[in-house]
């Protein structure tokens, strides 16, 4: 009887049962093995990490490698308090959960013990920061700030040229709702006369 293979997983990717079909011909089995020898690390039903050893232990994967194959690859873009915060427009939110935008499901998940709010929507596919100004005005309840506040400081990041006024424009022309697109051109004249 031939000895069973070992495969060759690359430390912090996350798998996919069906991913381990490439070394045998049964990958639920062959997923248990590596499961029960600790080379995997089951994170959710079908999923497994092969964690990477860091300065003070197991490293977790990262988020975007756990969303990349719980999602099949579908795109994805993580979103939330995180990035509004970072901003600068006021917003000092904070989630237990992480806000991920995604083509393919909405609903809570735990991954690993990572928690994930998937919401179905449309996104860019490689969105800049106009486009998270458009998302926190979308939020603003979220992100724990108001549209008078928002209004007022996006007006003066306008006018500073920390963000450029006719991408924001087409962001939220795009993607945001009219009330936002009021508050984005409403922020642009007063960047613009000083207001």
């Amino acid at each position: 009887m031939p000895a069973p293979s070992q495969p060759k997983l690359q430390a912090g990717r996350v798998y996919r049962t069906s991913d381990l079909a490439a070394w045998g011909k049964n990958p639920s089995r062959l997923a248990r093995r590596l499961e029960r020898e600790g080379m995997l690390q089951r994170l959710a039903r079908g999923l497994f990490t092969r964690q990477r050893d860091g300065r003070f232990g197991l490293v977790p994967p990262r988020d975007e490698e756990l969303l990349r194959s719980f999602l099949k690859g579908g795109p994805f873009v993580i979103t939330g308090p995180e990035r509004w915060n970072a901003l600068g427009l006021g917003a000092t939110a904070l989630f237990a959960h992480r806000l991920v935008y995604n083509t393919k499901r909405s609903g809570e998940l735990d991954l690993g013990g990572e928690k994930f709010l998937l919401r179905r929507v449309r996104f860019p596919e490689d969105p800049g920061p106009e486009w998270f100004v458009v998302d926190l005005i979308e939020h603003h309840d979220m992100a724990g700030v108001s549209l008078e506040v928002l209004l007022v400081r996006l007006g003066r990041a306008l006018a500073a040229g920390r963000f450029h006024a006719e991408r924001l424009r087409e962001a939220a022309l795009e993607y945001g709702t009219r009330r936002t697109q009021a508050l984005v051109e409403r922020a642009c004249v007063a960047a613009r006369t000083g207001a």
